[in-house]
């Protein structure tokens, strides 16, 4: 790794030499410039600097204030370190007004010095990191990422992107398994927030007693266990944005807390006596019909109306099987290469017997079958033989295999499938009463609800 490149830009013989004294034991790479033409013709010339010194009074030619703005439009990147002497420390801070990092007085402190610049190229080296993570996580989470030819698909994605150069607060509807957080993340790596937290709350999977202190944090002594004080998710998403999946889990109680809090950007945490003001983004998502909860009296109108400013609702997969073909490739292609797997294909035949399904579990469910497939087919292609019985309707080998009266794999079932059996066999025994299907299940209430959302039973 080369070391940090110092471009230091100094009319005076003697102050250039301090500057090789002091910096170049200290293992920095120097440029020296004795004015500000000179300055810019090694910015332009050289690899590009970790750190730019220039003092403000430079004699004839650019003054430093010239140096700087010149820099900061080509290079923003890199900090820009003042030196100033006696009289014009008003410029200075002036020039921090227009970008500068920081600025050091004459005479000048070594040490001062020494510590100034290990700071400024700590930030350049923060600032270039933090670069390669936004760029990695676009890769991951980027509108890229959603994969689709569907015109509908299409259509989607340039109005979040659209959508996602506001500080507009988003709801997001779609069936379980379509890419609600997906589609939340990329809107947030592609808007104004991006370099701030993102913070996600399953609002399904947190037991409802908690819920608001989850959001919005307590104090110290607020209840019997508070042993310290906690932030809430709204406190830790400040300056970024807050992410609420399954919104229409969410009790009245915590409706009620919530509007208050969208409306005037204040928390008030469990136990505190003042609010905290946040200052946050909030997208929502539900696989529920918000109105029709209206109507049942179980979300409040009023929140309904504050989080639907922009609505998007992404189709479930059934209705864009030209999206099928692609998403399999892609999910082949990354099972590759992260597991090596031989398989890279789907034939003919395959592939139209997989466009004819429903697709309960959307995009989720084509995931969990491309990574069966990946462990289950030793071949470069999977053909109709290598499908799940779901999806060929023939019988399992497992019930040839193991013909045993009692045993779960004859069924020829999935977990998922038989989970989702299990639930319904419940609910039909206690006749939709969840408390009852809960206890027969020897599950919490909200936990049974949660699963219920995951497989969409009512």
């Amino acid at each position: 790794m080369r070391p940090p490149l110092l471009l230091i830009i100094e009319d005076e013989e003697r102050m250039r030499r301090l500057f090789e004294l002091v910096l170049s034991p200290e293992g920095y790479d120097l440029r020296l410039a004795r004015n500000g033409e000179l300055g810019l013709q090694l910015l332009a010339d050289t690899p590009t600097p970790d750190l730019i010194i220039t003092d403000l009074q430079l004699g004839s030619g650019m003054t430093g204030m010239q140096v700087l703005e010149s820099a900061k439009a080509s290079y923003p990147d890199i900090p820009v370190l003042i030196v100033t002497g006696y009289g014009t420390v008003k410029s200075a801070v002036e020039a921090m007004q227009k970008g500068a990092y920081d600025y050091i007085s004459k005479p000048i402190d070594n040490d001062e010095l020494k510590i100034v610049v290990a700071r400024a190229i700590e930030l350049r080296r923060l600032s270039q990191t933090q670069r390669v993570m936004y760029r990695d996580l676009e890769n991951e989470y980027g509108f890229d990422r959603m994969i689709s030819l569907s015109p509908r698909m299409a259509q989607l994605k340039a109005l979040a992107r659209d959508i996602a150069k506001t500080d507009a607060t988003v709801l997001i509807t779609g069936e379980s398994g379509t890419g609600k957080e997906l589609l939340a993340r990329a809107i947030h790596l592609a808007g104004p927030r991006s370099g701030g937290p993102l913070v996600a709350v399953n609002c399904a999977g947190i037991p409802e007693h908690l819920l608001e202190s989850e959001l919005f944090g307590y104090e110290k002594g607020a209840f019997t266990d508070a042993k310290r004080s906690k932030p809430g998710r709204f406190q830790l998403a400040d300056r970024g944005t807050l992410f609420l999946d399954e919104i229409g889990e969410m009790s009245l109680t915590a409706q009620a807390t919530l509007l208050r809090v969208l409306e005037t950007r204040l928390v008030e945490p469990l136990g505190s006596v003042r609010g905290v003001t946040v200052d946050i983004r909030v997208i929502a998502a539900t696989h529920q019909s918000l109105p029709d909860l209206v109507k049942q009296g179980r979300f409040r109108e009023d929140l309904y109306y504050r989080l639907n400013v922009c609505h998007l609702h992404i189709p479930p997969l059934r209705e864009r099987p030209e999206d099928i073909r692609p998403l399999l490739d892609a999910f082949l292609e990354r099972s590759r290469r992260e597991s090596g797997t031989p398989l890279r294909r789907i034939s003919p035949e395959a592939l139209a017997r997989l466009e004819q399904y429903e697709w309960p579990g959307n995009v989720r469910e084509l995931r969990n079958l491309v990574e069966w497939l990946t462990i289950t087919c030793k071949r470069d292609e999977a053909g109709l033989e290598d499908l799940p019985p779901a999806w060929t309707g023939r019988a399992p080998a497992a019930a040839q295999a193991d013909p045993r009266p009692g045993s779960l794999l004859a069924f020829g079932l999935s977990a998922d499938e038989m989970e989702k059996r299990l639930l319904q066999e419940a609910l039909d025994k206690s006749r939709g009463n969840i408390s009852e299907a809960a206890r027969l299940l020897k599950i919490t209430r909200n936990t049974l609800r949660y699963r219920m959302a995951k497989y969409q039973l009512s």
